[in-house]
């Protein structure tokens, strides 16, 4: 995310200044590149690349397959600067995407069915189609980082012990592909269960200190189950090249909306977790089979379904409720943000137009057409 570089390190202070700095956050966006007749995936990403604006190239990024593509915004404190960043990306490379002939979707994974893109001519990545095989056929596989900024590595790795039991319901609420290779999988994220077949991805584990991330890392690239940090494919972690914890459990959303919420309830958790940290309060330690059926479920059934309670034995509850559950915890970090007046008007919005793959269903139930579906994720990603 080189739009990140600069500007994080120098608003973060030490935790013992927490109660009075706010946290910097920023946000990285996957997209689908598919042909502008069919809805297949294309492999059009230089051709995209080109047409970008210089003032924009900066913050866009090519991806692991050549039908996709990748924006960042630069770090900040407000939410309407993170907005305007996001918007400007969005529209700069889908215009750049409808001259080169193809459309830019913000979708979890393709759900035309076609050929499969080549990788991009990244030496890396080739060598981890050689190490792990087939695991990643399919057009690409689209999700959203969040990263916010955190005092210090061990402050960092405690925040993430107090993230694990809130992050399904942030999954739950980011579901947006439940179309594949043109039918409906049954799964409001189809994207999460191919993106697990990767041996790395999953809800991180529960870790004592910095020291101890960093020896499971090593152990990990010893073992062969990475080649580099940079495989660590957790759903939250620290960032390998940044002063921030990332939270990467989302498919892209398809409303820069809800791109919006989701990074202000992310960075409220941190906040929060920060806040317990600093009063003594512990972690919920969470058993991780249990965490990952949470996750399992959250795939799933998305927003519109039941979710895992982990927070009272695993009970069956609606998601919705677990969604405002969270909403309520950080309440007041949204208050010290200056994020509250956003975020209710963009909640209620979530409520009344459902996620992402609701949105989708509604589409195909409407038309009964795929190609439908491919219009309404164009006309939102530009949103």
């Amino acid at each position: 995310m080189a739009a990140m570089a600069g500007g994080v390190a120098e608003q973060i202070r030490p935790a013992a200044a927490h109660a009075e700095q706010l946290l910097t956050v920023g946000v990285e966006e996957e997209f689908l590149l598919v042909d502008a007749a069919t809805g297949v995936a294309a492999p059009a990403v230089d051709a995209v690349v080109a047409n970008v604006p210089p003032e924009l190239r900066g913050q866009v990024q090519l991806e692991f397959q050549t039908s996709q593509i990748e924006i960042g915004s630069p770090p900040g404190l407000c939410l309407d600067a993170l907005r305007h960043s996001l918007g400007l990306l969005r529209t700069g490379v889908s215009d750049a995407a409808e001259q080169a002939g193809v459309r830019l979707l913000a979708v979890g994974t393709g759900p035309v069915d076609g050929p499969v893109p080549p990788l991009v001519g990244n030496p890396r990545f080739h060598r981890m189609i050689e190490r792990y095989g087939m695991l990643a056929p399919g057009p690409g596989l689209n999700g959203m980082h969040v990263h916010v900024g955190v005092p210090d590595p061990e402050t960092g790795v405690q925040v993430l012990d107090h993230l694990r039991p809130w992050l399904p319901v942030l999954h739950a609420a980011t579901a947006n592909s439940p179309f594949y290779a043109g039918r409906d999988t049954g799964y409001a994220s189809w994207r999460s269960m191919l993106w697990n077949r990767w041996p790395s991805v999953g809800p991180m584990p529960w870790l004592e200190s910095h020291e101890h991330y960093e020896r499971l890392i090593r152990e990990l690239i010893e073992s062969g189950l990475i080649l580099d940090e940079g495989m660590l494919y957790w759903y939250s972690r620290l960032s390998a090249r940044y002063p921030t914890v990332e939270i990467r459990i989302g498919d892209v959303c398809s409303s820069l909306d809800d791109t919006i919420l989701i990074a202000a309830l992310v960075r409220g958790l941190v906040g929060a977790a920060l806040d317990d940290i600093a009063a003594g309060r512990p972690a919920h330690r969470i058993d991780q089979h249990l965490l990952e059926a949470a996750h399992w479920r959250a795939a799933h059934d998305g927003l519109e379904g039941l979710a895992v309670d982990l927070l009272d034995g695993g009970a069956l509850r609606p998601a919705w409720e677990l969604l405002l559950r969270l909403v309520d915890r950080v309440g007041p970090q949204l208050r010290r943000h200056g994020d509250l007046d956003t975020v209710t008007p963009l909640l209620e919005k979530l409520r009344h137009r459902g996620s992402g793959a609701a949105r989708q269903r509604a589409v195909h139930d409407r038309t009964g057409e795929l190609g439908s579906v491919v219009d309404h994720l164009a006309t939102a990603t530009r949103s």
